[in-house]
């Protein structure tokens, strides 16, 4: 899984963070320590971890992640990031 979607809402930049959706690879959400939960109303789950970005930043850049590209969304920041395979 070479791309990861991190977000959270601007308002909460301390955490939680969203981490990837319900077919994240579980390695590295476990290694986030993140929970697959499913919000009332949706009909799909997501991760979620109690950690701001930066920090969930820092340690995705230290399994090989590196950022693309950021955007602000309404009030979401969202972070898209790519790991290379091989």
């Amino acid at each position: 899984m070479p791309y990861m979607f991190v977000s959270t809402q601007i308002r909460l930049e301390t955490g939680p963070t969203n981490v990837g959706d319900e077919y994240s690879d579980p390695f590295v959400m476990n290694y986030l320590g993140a929970r697959k939960i499913t919000v009332l109303g949706n009909n799909f789950s997501e991760y979620h971890v109690d950690d701001p970005p930066r920090l969930v930043l820092d340690k995705l850049e230290k399994m090989g992640f590196r950022v693309l590209t950021m955007t602000g969304v309404g009030q979401t920041l969202v972070w898209c990031l790519h790991k290379e395979t091989g």
